[in-house]
């Protein structure tokens, strides 16, 4: 298939994260690779499932920054952070195409929390990914930094 951007939802990579452990913080990182129907190498939620890439917007970010200032990027447990788009606007189903070639399809909106009261939620009274995280599969993989543009994919 012939991926290209939609006009519809476009916008920018601002960060890209991973960890090695479930149910922990994510580290910002320069750039993350993507294999096709794994997910990021070396991030704990890799495998042969369907929420193998999680995304939040950054302005989503913002907002629980004016409640916690010293947020970083990762600590949601967010893989990559997208900034000038509107995630509220997929369904599941939708793909989003990042740079060149990377294709992703959202596969899930919102999650439940690992447990109840972690401490993004005890300090803030709200998390935002049970609500705005989306989860998606790799379709087609390849590597993603900081700066790339992504965005919908035409169906």
């Amino acid at each position: 298939m012939d991926w290209s951007f939609s006009q519809q939802s476009m916008g920018i990579i601002e960060a890209v994260c991973i960890s090695t452990e479930k149910g922990i913080v994510k580290t910002a990182v320069g750039q993350i690779t993507l294999r096709s129907d794994w997910g990021i190498e070396d991030d704990a939620h890799a495998g042969n499932w369907h929420r193998q890439v999680s995304i939040l917007a950054g302005e989503s970010i913002d907002r629980m920054r004016s409640i916690i200032p010293d947020l970083d990027h990762g600590m949601f447990a967010e893989n990559i952070v997208t900034r000038g788009m509107d995630l509220s606007c997929l369904t599941i189903g939708d793909s989003l195409l990042v740079g060149d070639g990377i294709v992703l399809e959202i596969t899930q909106i919102g999650k439940e929390c690992h447990h109840e009261g972690c401490a993004i939620q005890s300090a803030t009274g709200d998390c935002i990914m049970p609500k705005e995280g989306i989860f998606c599969r790799v379709l087609q993989g390849g590597t993603i930094r900081p700066g790339m543009a992504v965005g919908t994919a035409p169906v």
